[in-house]
C-alpha cells in the first residue's frame, strides 16, 4: 500500500511539473488576488483584501486618480484604514502621495482597506440596499509595473437575492445566505473596463442579432420590448455598417428610473447606461455602441498607453467622441427610430447650441478636446469658456461626409473612412496620429486635400459654413427668433454636489427676490437640485416660478422667483425644394447611409 502511495505521488508529481512547462490545461490562478466584501450594503463600504504574491523587498500600490471620464476625480479620497501584512505579520507601510502607497515586506503582502461609495451613474461606484455597480478602477489599487499581469477578483458574501452581471469572466459559489463570484482578466486594465452591476437584475438576450449581446436593467418603469427592439436596430445597423463585432459577447448594463443618474459609459465589451426612463435608451445606446470601434478600438495614440495618475492630453475627442455623437444620429435615422425630420430637428438643434456660445469663436474642436480635464468647473462649461467636442465634432462629422460625397459623386462617404481606419488602425494594432491620421484617412477616400478643412474648422476656430456644405447635400439653413427661459444667476456644483450661487444677474427675479452670490442651494421645488441645471432650465418656460431654499452664514430661508426671459436665434435644418439631382442624392445618402457604388450591387 505504502509502495502504491508512493507510486501516485510520483504520478502527480510528473504531472503537475508537465503543466508547469505547458502552460497548464486549466484555468490560471490570477497572479494579483482581490477579495471585496460587500456583506453591509447599507453601510456603502466595500471591504477590500488586495493579495500581492512575489514580492521582493517592498511594493508600492496606487488608487488611480482618473478613469472612465477626463477628470482627475481622486478616488482614493474615498479610502479608510488602510493596513498590510508580509504573510501573518502586520508590514511596515507608508503613504507617499494621495494615492500611493508603499509596503516593506517579502513574499506575500496582504493589503486591506475600506472604501466608501453611493454615487450614482455610469462614471461612478455606489452600494447601497438595492444594488452594487461598480468600477474597479474607483475601488482597487494596482502595481504599475504588473498592471499587465492576470488579476482575479472574488465579490464576497453577496446576498441571496442578489446577481452579478460583468463582461468579465465569471463564475459563482456559493456558500450559506450569501455567495462568492469569481471574476478572472488578463491585466488590471481589462478588469478596470468592465464594470459590474450586482443586484437583483433582469436580465435577457437582445434578439435578431448574429452575436451574443445581453442586458441587465436594474431600475423601474420600462418596457422590455421596447429595449430589445431598440438595442436590436442599433446593434444590427453599427455591426452592419463596421463590418462585424470585434467582440465574443457583449454586456449593456441599464440603469433606469429616478436617481439612475444620466448619460452612458463606453468600455471594450460592455457599456453602463443611466437614464430617467427607457425614452431616452436609443439616444444614449446609439452613443456608446459605436465606441466599440472608435475609441476603444480605433483609439488616438495620444491616449495610449493608460496613465491612471494624471492628465492625458489629446487633441482628437471632437472625432472620438464628436464623431461618435455623429454616427449615433447617423444609426438612429438609418435604423428607422428617427424619421428624417427628428435628424434635421437634432442637426439644427447642434448648430444653434454651437452657435449660442461665444467661444465658439475662438475655441477650436482640438483645443476643446485638450481641455476635456477642465469640464469638472461649472466655470468653464459657460458658454463664455468653452464649446463641447461633442457638439463641435458632431457637426464636423456631418459636414465631412457632405464633402467626401460630393468629392467623389456619391460614390464614398464618411462611412468608408470609419472603415479605413478600423482597419489601419485597429485591427492592426495601431493607434492613430490624432487629427494627422484621421484627415489622411479621409483624403485616401475622397482622393484629395483636406488640409484647408482640418486647418481652418478642426485646428483653428473659423466658422464653420454651414450653408455651403448644406446645400451640396440639398439642405438649408433657417433662423427663428425664439423666447426661452434663464434661471437669473449662474450656479456651481462643487466637488462635493453642493449647489452655489456664482453670479446673479443685475434687475433678474431672482435678484430681486432677494438670491446673493455664496447662497448654497439646499432645496429646489420641494426636492434635490437638478444634476444639470441648465438642462431643467430648458425644459421651462419663462415666469413659471421657483421656491428654493438657500443657506447662507449658517442660516436658512425659502425664497421665491419667476424665471426670466431670453431671446435667442434658433437654426433648423430642411430640405431644399429645388436642390439638384447630385443634391439629392448626397441627401438620400446621408440619410439612409448608401453610397451610389453600394446602391448599384
Amino acid at each position: 500500500m505504502k509502495t502504491e502511495l508512493l507510486q501516485g505521488w510520483a504520478s502527480r508529481l510528473v504531472m503537475a511539473l508537465l503543466l508547469c512547462v505547458l502552460g497548464g490545461a486549466g484555468p490560471s490562478r490570477a497572479t494579483i488576488r482581490y477579495e471585496v466584501s460587500i456583506s453591509h450594503p447599507e453601510q456603502h463600504l466595500f471591504h477590500v483584501t488586495m493579495t500581492i504574491p512575489d514580492v521582493s523587498g517592498e511594493v508600492t500600490v496606487r488608487m488611480p486618480a482618473w478613469n472612465a471620464l477626463y477628470q482627475i476625480r481622486d478616488f482614493s479620497g474615498h479610502v479608510q484604514r488602510v493596513e498590510a501584512f508580509a504573510g501573518t505579520a502586520t508590514a511596515p507601510i507608508e503613504k507617499v502621495d494621495k494615492e500611493t502607497w508603499r509596503v516593506t515586506g517579502q513574499g506575500t503582502i496582504t493589503i486591506r482597506y475600506a472604501t466608501y461609495w453611493d454615487e450614482v451613474g455610469p462614471f461612478a461606484t455606489q452600494l447601497n440596499g438595492e444594488h452594487a455597480f461598480v468600477n474597479p478602477a474607483l475601488i482597487l489599487t494596482y502595481v504599475q509595473e504588473r498592471r499587465g499581469e492576470d488579476v482575479q477578483l472574488a465579490l464576497q458574501e453577496v446576498p441571496r437575492a442578489w446577481h452579478v452581471a460583468s463582461a468579465a469572466h465569471l463564475a459563482a459559489a456559493s456558500s450559506g445566505s450569501a455567495r462568492t463570484f469569481d471574476l478572472d482578466a488578463k491585466s488590471y486594465d481589462a478588469l478596470a473596463d468592465a464594470p459590474i452591476e450586482i443586484s437583483n437584475f433582469k436580465e435577457f438576450s437582445v434578439p435578431e442579432l448574429p452575436v451574443d449581446i445581453r442586458a441587465v436593467v436594474h431600475g423601474e418603469g420600462w418596457s422590455q420590448k421596447k429595449i430589445e427592439n431598440d438595442l436590436s436596430r442599433i446593434c444590427n445597423y453599427e455591426l452592419k455598417l463596421m463590418g462585424g463585432a470585434p467582440f465574443e459577447h457583449y454586456l449593456f448594463i441599464l440603469h433606469i428610473g429616478k436617481g439612475a443618474g444620466g448619460g452612458g459609459m463606453e468600455h471594450a465589451n460592455s457599456t453602463a447606461i443611466g437614464i430617467p426612463s427607457d425614452e431616452y435608451l436609443s439616444g444614449v445606446a446609439a452613443h456608446e455602441f459605436f465606441h466599440l470601434w472608435n475609441v476603444k478600438r480605433i483609439r488616438p495614440a495620444t491616449l495610449e498607453p493608460v496613465d491612471f495618475t494624471k492628465e492625458q492630453y489629446t487633441r482628437a475627442l471632437w472625432f472620438a467622441e464628436g464623431v461618435t455623437s455623429t454616427y449615433g444620429a447617423f444609426t438612429l435615422v438609418r435604423s428607422g427610430i428617427w424619421h428624417k425630420e427628428r435628424f434635421y430637428e437634432d442637426l439644427g438643434e447642434q448648430i444653434s447650441e454651437l452657435e449660442s456660445r461665444p467661444a465658439n469663436r475662438w475655441q477650436s474642436a482640438e483645443q476643446s478636446s485638450l481641455d476635456a480635464w477642465l469640464e469638472k468647473y461649472s466655470l468653464y462649461n459657460a458658454p463664455d469658456e468653452s464649446v463641447s467636442y461633442y457638439t463641435k465634432g458632431q457637426v464636423l462629422g456631418d459636414l465631412l461626409d457632405i464633402l467626401i460625397r460630393d468629392r467623389t459623386n456619391n460614390d464614398k462617404s464618411l462611412d468608408d473612412v470609419l472603415r479605413a481606419m478600423n482597419t489601419d488602425f485597429a485591427k492592426a494594432g495601431k493607434t492613430y496620429r490624432d487629427s494627422l491620421d484621421i484627415r489622411l484617412e479621409a483624403e485616401k477616400v475622397a482622393g484629395g486635400s483636406f488640409e484647408e478643412f482640418f486647418q481652418d474648422y478642426v485646428a483653428t476656430a473659423r466658422p464653420l459654413p454651414y450653408q455651403q456644405i448644406l446645400g451640396l447635400a440639398g439642405l438649408e439653413l433657417q433662423t427663428v427668433e425664439h423666447k426661452r427661459a434663464i434661471l437669473g444667476f449662474s450656479p456651481e456644483r462643487e466637488s462635493a454636489g453642493a449647489v452655489t450661487v456664482r453670479t446673479v444677474d443685475d434687475g433678474s427675479p431672482a435678484a430681486e427676490a432677494g438670491l446673493r452670490s455664496g447662497d448654497v442651494i439646499v432645496n429646489w421645488n420641494g426636492g434635490d437640485v437638478p444634476r444639470s441645471l441648465g438642462r431643467w432650465v430648458r425644459e421651462r418656460q419663462p415666469g413659471e416660478t421657483v421656491k428654493v431654499r438657500i443657506r447662507r452664514e449658517e442660516k436658512e430661508q425659502t425664497l421665491q422667483f419667476k424665471l426670466g426671459e431670453e431671446r435667442e436665434v434658433l437654426y433648423q435644418v430642411a430640405e431644399d425644394s429645388h436642390a439638384g439631382e447630385k443634391a439629392k442624392h448626397i441627401r438620400e445618402g446621408l440619410l439612409h447611409g448608401v453610397t451610389r457604388t453600394a446602391a448599384s450591387h
